[in-house]
């Protein structure tokens, strides 16, 4: 199954260096079956551990970033340049590493961090403005992660074609949004899409599970990568989208968050 994360997506055919002829014949499944054992002698293959190292170890760095962003800057005006400047750079750093060919843990390593200064930042703000609405934020996007875990594990959320379409078109649709929300908040200030009215609210609630849905085709794009003996270094890939993931659905809980405790 095809993930709707773009960084996942890498995680077909064409990021294989040895030929690959044929095709699984798990349903929708776009790995092909390797016919000659010389490709899985010549490299390691990655297993779940890898991805959870590498995610681990990933999100490590984004929070000490994070942290050093959070108690090193003090001025308001420095605050806001780390908060755009890393959003920018973390986009580019971002867009470069889901197109590029290869798997490139050094710009992973760099993209952990830019996030870290960016979330850092974000996380200042909001937690000045609402004291305590971090702490909330970030157990709220782990137990959402768990959660869509547990459910991918019992397949009582399962990766079917069709649910792979739906949500491909969920997620275009949900950054149509953002987009919208973004320049009308800077066009309009206290715009009816981020006023915390209850348009916002279900906005907000809208593109959390769209963003929690995409974890379970990012899960069923690990599996089948381990299952067809993607190589050991494709493991950083798995952490990159994953860590896209998380990012996304925190600052969606982070706002989400801030709206209720407006009220």
């Amino acid at each position: 199954m095809r993930s709707s994360n773009p960084v996942l997506t890498r995680l077909t055919p064409e990021t294989h260096t040895a030929p690959a002829p044929g095709y699984g014949a798990g349903y929708g499944s776009p790995y092909p079956t390797y016919q000659e054992p010389t490709y899985v002698a010549q490299q390691d293959r990655m297993t779940i551990d890898d991805v959870v190292v590498k995610t681990v170890s990933m999100l490590g760095l984004v929070l000490v970033s994070g942290l050093a962003t959070a108690y090193l800057i003090k001025d308001p005006g420095t605050l806001l340049m780390a908060w755009i400047g890393g959003a920018i750079v973390g986009l580019v750093l971002g867009l470069v590493i889901s197109f590029k060919r290869i798997v490139s843990p050094p710009l992973m390593v760099a993209y952990a961090i830019v996030e870290g200064v960016f979330l850092g930042a974000v996380s200042k703000a909001y937690n000045t403005a609402f004291h305590g609405i971090v702490l909330q934020a970030v157990i709220g996007t782990f137990a959402i992660f768990f959660v869509m875990a547990a459910l991918y594990k019992a397949r009582v959320i399962r990766a079917t074609p069709k649910f792979a379409r739906f949500i491909l078109g969920a997620v275009i649709a949900a950054v149509v949004v953002m987009l919208a929300r973004l320049v009308a908040s800077i066009i309009w200030p206290g715009n009816v899409l981020s006023n915390g009215s209850g348009i916002a609210i279900l906005i907000s609630l809208a593109i959390i599970a769209i963003g929690a849905l995409t974890f379970i085709l990012d899960f069923d794009q690990v599996e089948h990568a381990v299952t067809q003996g993607a190589p050991k270094n494709m493991a950083w890939m798995c952490a990159f989208g994953i860590l896209v993931g998380l990012i996304w659905v925190y600052l969606e809980v982070l706002r989400l968050l801030s709206y209720l405790r407006s009220e």
